[in-house]
């Protein structure tokens, strides 16, 4: 048993040993001189770029962040709308999803710059595109969870003379939550991204601003640390999701470890 512990123990800790071992490769090459400073600089200078360019950085972080998480939000609410109607009225499903498949088969940075000359350089465009980067992993997730649901249950439900209101109440909903945290999960760490393309297709703020001037300086380091903090961002959403997941559905911790998907 002791043997087995530490293996996992170990286990757990390699993709932090390999990460730290791709860093020290970098650092090395950078240093020796392999690629020059402003096509690859090396971790520690962008370490340093971002603690010393954190103060210009503060604002275009808020922004992005406000972008994300009010797209976010939005799409939450819609895909939860959709994904029940379409569970609920066959007609209504037969009617949408195919329009939602053909919406992903378009790149959104293709279509990004209409949203420019549409609705003008303000938030409008950049909350448009995270709705759209965010919409289609949550409705899918929630909509087969709701159809995967035990229809012995549901038989159940109705012998007892309950109404569809009852049945996704006290059934479809609570049995579909680990598919609708899955989706929330992916949509998170995507929210910050389509926030970011959005302002690098046009904006005044923002982390894609941020990275364009710096890109336009030369400042590989700068835009190295602007990627680093949208890394950042995207796994502190999504551990959020994953607290609230933990906190709505203990039944899924199991022996102390949190369920996974």
């Amino acid at each position: 048993m002791g043997k087995t512990l530490t293996k996992k123990i170990n286990s757990k800790y390699y993709p932090a040993f390999l990460f730290v071992a791709i860093l020290a490769v970098w650092e090395m090459l950078s240093r020796l001189g392999v690629f020059p400073p402003f096509i690859l600089p090396p971790p520690s200078s962008i370490v340093i770029s971002l603690f010393t360019d954190f103060k210009s950085m503060q604002l275009d972080i808020l922004v992005t962040l406000y972008e994300a998480f009010a797209g976010f939000i939005i799409a939450i609410v819609l895909s939860f709308l959709i994904a029940v109607l379409m569970d609920a009225l066959r007609a209504f499903k037969k009617t949408i999803y195919p329009l939602l498949i053909i919406s992903q088969t378009i790149p959104i940075i293709i279509i990004a710059p209409l949203f420019i000359i549409w609705f003008g350089y303000g938030y409008t465009p950049k909350l448009i595109i995270v709705i759209l980067i965010c919409f289609f992993p949550i409705t899918i997730s929630l909509m087969q969870s709701l159809s995967g649901v035990d229809n012995e249950l549901i038989d159940l439900l109705r012998s007892m003379g309950s109404g569809r209101l009852q049945i996704y109440r006290y059934v479809k909903l609570p049995a579909s939550m680990p598919g609708f945290f899955s989706g929330l999960k992916i949509a998170a760490t995507y929210s910050i991204m389509g926030a970011t393309i959005g302002e690098w297709v046009g904006g005044k703020d923002g982390l894609g601003v941020y990275m364009i001037r710096a890109k336009q300086s030369f400042a590989t380091d700068r835009v190295f640390a602007a990627i680093l903090v949208i890394t950042i961002l995207s796994i502190l959403l999504l551990k959020f999701i994953e607290l609230i997941e933990r906190r709505t559905m203990p039944w899924k911790i199991k022996a102390g470890e949190p369920y996974i998907d």
